[in-house]
């Protein structure tokens, strides 16, 4: 791979990583706003309990930041630093 492949892949990467910041950060506070309206809803259409829907919502924020850090930042970091060492 040459550097400019190297470098497109790298910034994708990133913009991925931003892209999910971005996103999460919007989920997290709309689930925050309006967590008594998601019990009730999900109380009556899954039959699952307050502390159930909040153990799916932390493992799924959790999956969340494992995606983000480890198959995102991890990545475009190390292709960032192979770009800095063939300069």
């Amino acid at each position: 791979m040459n550097t400019d492949s190297i470098r497109q892949l790298r910034n994708i990467l990133f913009r991925s990583l931003v892209c999910t910041a971005v996103l999460t950060w919007l989920m997290q506070v709309v689930t925050f706003a309006f967590w008594d309206t998601w019990t009730g809803l999900t109380t009556q259409l899954f039959h699952i309990s307050n502390d159930g829907l909040a153990t799916t919502m932390l493992n799924f924020f959790l999956c969340v930041k494992f995606y983000a850090i480890f198959i995102l930042l991890a990545p475009a970091l190390a292709l960032h630093w192979t770009i800095c060492a063939k300069k």
